[in-house]
């Protein structure tokens, strides 16, 4: 199931957003969308690339608190900047929700992460 709603919330839930939020626009707005996935490419500079179950967010340079801050400043600017703000925002949010996938399987397999308490956080306050 967790690889279905990562994927879900990846391409998806982003064509959902364009259709709803930008019906003239919605194919340019989707294809800013999927461009945020672009993001992924600081997992490129670790050491190793992949490994499995570690979490991005709080780990990968574009996967911290301070580019949420970022990503979320340009939701005041005008279309393009504010679709990509959106997406970026919305790829975070979709790694959030792997991690805690990640975090209800194996709590203590994330203990290293560097959002452990986050995920902590929201497992007890979701009650997982």
């Amino acid at each position: 199931m967790q690889p279905f709603i990562h994927y879900f919330l990846h391409f998806v839930f982003p064509a959902a957003i364009a259709v709803l939020f930008f019906k003239k626009k919605w194919k340019q707005a989707y294809l800013w969308l999927l461009a945020t996935m672009l993001v992924d490419l600081d997992h490129l500079l670790v050491n190793p690339v992949f490994q499995a179950n570690r979490c991005s967010i709080g780990f990968h340079y574009f996967h911290t608190s301070y580019a949420a801050v970022v990503y979320f400043v340009l939701l005041f600017f005008p279309y393009p900047v504010r679709i990509i703000g959106t997406g970026l925002l919305l790829h975070l949010l979709t790694d959030l929700i792997d991690c805690l996938f990640m975090y209800s399987q194996c709590q203590e397999c994330q203990i290293e992460a560097p959002a452990y308490e986050l995920l902590k956080a929201i497992a007890d306050w979701l009650g997982v």
